[in-house]
């Protein structure tokens, strides 16, 4: 049984895994499609992905391909700012989630504009006053698996046991956020984030084992090298590949998706779950 998180008192069942919605709010986000500037098109992205079943929207205002610069947090916020204040005002009711590492942009994101979860690449290693931050809030809380920076982050593939390390990575900081007194934790294994392309398929693999931590588990692999060069093609090429790891993820327990693509993903998330629910009945059976 997938558990629930909890947005402002509401307790959001994951026994159907959600689809979030990545809206970019940046200049260089390495697929194109995904930059959203104007008013009209952020207001026109989100509808969209409300549209097509997607529950949760991700707005970012920093780049965190290892070829963008590290923006302060000051300008990432100046990015943001308008597209929280839009979408708040045009969808009042929609989950917001906001990706970022510094704890001066999750604080007003949430406290003026209602932001419902922080989505944190770093895991809280950029930011160190991000933990503190987000218990204080009281919001969900995205920790990603990454090691340096962005821009440093494949300088540090080295591993002498990538599941393992993986796991006391995440066994050691959960424990950390529980003592702060935050208990909505949701993990990212971090596909993309310090790792080849063959520890990324490694890590899919056994994605299984994460469940052990019994928190939501975010799988983010929409539209990723991993796939495009894997497959010799491009970023916008490779919306097939995207949903087979997609589907795979489900079954391995995954509750969250973050897509470009939230029609294709939502159609992914109904033939998994007529497959676990189709498992269940034959087990019935038995």
């Amino acid at each position: 049984m997938r558990p629930s998180i909890n947005i402002n008192g509401n307790l959001i069942d994951l026994s159907t895994p959600l689809v979030m919605g990545i809206v970019n709010i940046t200049p260089d986000s390495f697929f194109q499609e995904s930059r959203k500037q104007s008013e009209s098109e952020i207001v026109n992205r989100v509808r969209q992905i409300l549209e097509e079943g997607g529950r949760i929207i991700d707005i970012g205002g920093q780049s965190t391909s290892p070829t963008s610069s590290l923006i302060p947090a000051t300008e990432e916020f100046n990015r943001l700012e308008p597209a929280l204040r839009i979408i708040r005002k045009e969808f009042p009711d929609a989950i917001l989630s906001v990706d970022t590492f510094y704890s001066e942009v999750a604080k007003p994101a949430v406290e003026k504009y209602g932001v419902n979860i922080i989505n944190d690449i770093s895991g809280g290693q950029i930011d160190g006053k991000m933990f503190d931050t987000v218990a204080r809030l009281n919001v969900p809380y995205i920790l990603m698996h990454m090691r340096g920076t962005p821009q440093t982050m494949q300088q540090h593939t080295g591993y002498d046991n990538l599941i393992q390390e993986i796991l006391y990575y995440f066994s050691e900081r959960i424990a950390k956020l529980n003592l702060l007194g935050v208990n909505d934790i949701i993990i990212d294994p971090g596909f993309g984030f310090s790792k080849t392309m063959d520890q990324n398929y490694q890590l899919m693999a056994y994605l299984k084992y994460f469940n052990i931590f019994e928190v939501p588990i975010l799988a983010g692999i929409s539209r990723k090298s991993m796939i495009y060069k894997l497959l010799e093609c491009s970023p916008q090429e490779s919306l097939n590949g995207t949903t087979v790891l997609n589907t795979v993820a489900l079954l391995s327990g995954a509750a969250i998706l973050r897509v470009h693509d939230v029609k294709e993903a939502v159609e992914c998330v109904k033939i998994a779950k007529k497959i676990s629910n189709s498992v269940i009945c034959s087990n019935t059976l038995e």
